[in-house]
């Protein structure tokens, strides 16, 4: 008997393509940590990303707030994340009254002087990670700007969305452990209400204020609703992004030739990134609960189980896309690197700006890169995926 595929491997991690090829191969099954049920196939992964009745979102409610957590809370179990319809619709609207193109579009200027900033120390240095030396301070300066951090707090960012992705149900193994997840949740949330209260007394043209001033029908977000959005906006908002980024390096580094085309052709940059979000996709799966029985793929999966919604397997479904493990730059069938349904990431907008300001500002000022650490090495976050460090050699 073949052993369950380990989402969690040290194999999985550095390739998960043959992983999902032999998933879809009977695409509702068992997989480990913990025996949780999979979904592979495009079609399906969708179904269940549009039919929130049957697979609920709320399951993050318990997940993320354990027992051990208790008297200092983990606000991204009541963030939008965690929500179903009619209450994630409400939800939604009052976020996205105050997170507009708009408020995107303004970043676009100070994104790039910063990733021309970070480009020119790699040119000095030559040799870097460029996880540290741009993948991350990209990123952790936007939603240091969103939520009006200062450049001197914003290193804690990662520290901060670190401890919140390593929360599970399960007890850490060590009382220091869970000391440390404590201390730093209720930093996190101590310094989102200073930036609260603060814009309150003194509003400004930026995302904080907006969210403050957002009202729908009468209504507008409350604190536990701003601490929780703020939150998910953290975690979100870096840690995709950080590993898309890092995957976008690896491709290119990995393909002078197309570092090249990218040089003499900047307008293929967002058909790129596109490529990269679902051949890499930064985010590997969304977990869902199922409310009832549920027959799916010629399975019936019982009621009330955690699920893996495999987006990462779905992207590179042979079924919906011709020349699935190819970068293809022409390519019009839609990926669902960024969700799908109610869910769909309310971020993609600026996750695309960040990722083609990142490839303009390199491809303009360096002639290509090379990886020089050898074997890469990747993170082992359970939903996200992509390198932990990533050594390159600019080229001038």
């Amino acid at each position: 008997m073949r052993q369950p595929v380990n989402l969690i491997s040290p194999e999985f991690r550095a390739n998960p393509s043959p992983f999902y090829a032999r998933l879809r191969n009977e695409p509702i099954q068992q997989v480990e940590p913990g025996g949780l049920w999979a979904i592979s196939r495009y079609e399906d992964v969708q179904f269940a990303l549009k039919n929130p009745k049957l697979f609920t979102s709320t399951f993050i409610q318990q997940s993320a707030n354990p027992e051990w957590l208790k008297g200092v809370g983990n606000p991204l179990s009541e963030s939008i994340l965690a929500m179903d319809p009619p209450q994630h619709t409400r939800m939604r609207a009052l976020v996205t009254h105050a997170f507009t193109q708009r408020t995107i579009a303004q970043l676009e200027a100070r994104i790039r002087t910063m990733a021309n900033e970070l480009t020119e120390d790699i040119l000095r240095q030559g040799e870097v990670d460029f996880v540290q030396a741009f993948a991350l301070p990209l990123p952790a300066f936007v939603i240091g700007e969103l939520l009006g951090l200062s450049a001197e707090l914003r290193p804690k960012l990662r520290q901060w969305s670190d401890v919140i992705v390593s929360i599970a149900a399960s007890v850490p193994e060590s009382p220091e452990r869970i000391a440390y997840v404590r201390s730093n949740l209720a930093e996190f949330q101590t310094f989102l209400r200073e930036v609260f209260e603060d814009r309150k007394a003194r509003p400004r043209e930026d995302l904080i204020s907006g969210l403050l001033a957002a009202e729908v029908e009468g209504r507008r977000l409350t604190d536990p609703e701003l601490m929780a959005f703020g939150t998910a906006l953290l975690v979100a908002g870096l840690e995709t992004t950080v590993h898309l980024l890092s995957q976008l390096m690896v491709r290119t580094a990995q393909a002078p030739e197309l570092f090249t085309r990218l040089r003499a052709e900047p307008a293929l940059i967002p058909a790129v990134v596109e490529e990269v979000v679902r051949l890499d996709s930064p985010v590997l799966l969304s977990v869902r609960l199922t409310t009832q029985e549920v027959e799916l793929g010629g399975v019936k999966l019982p009621a009330h189980v955690p699920v893996v919604v495999l987006i990462g397997s779905a992207n590179r479904d042979e079924r919906q896309f011709e020349r699935a493990e190819e970068l293809v730059l022409d390519r019009r069938t839609q990926h669902i690197g960024f969700g799908y349904g109610v869910h769909f990431c309310l971020g993609a907008p600026l996750a695309r700006m960040e990722s083609r300001i990142a490839l303009e500002t390199l491809t303009a000022r360096c002639q290509g890169f090379a990886l020089t650490g050898g074997e890469l090495k990747w993170n082992t976050g359970f939903g996200v995926r992509g390198p932990a460090v990533l050594p390159v050699r600019a080229i001038p």
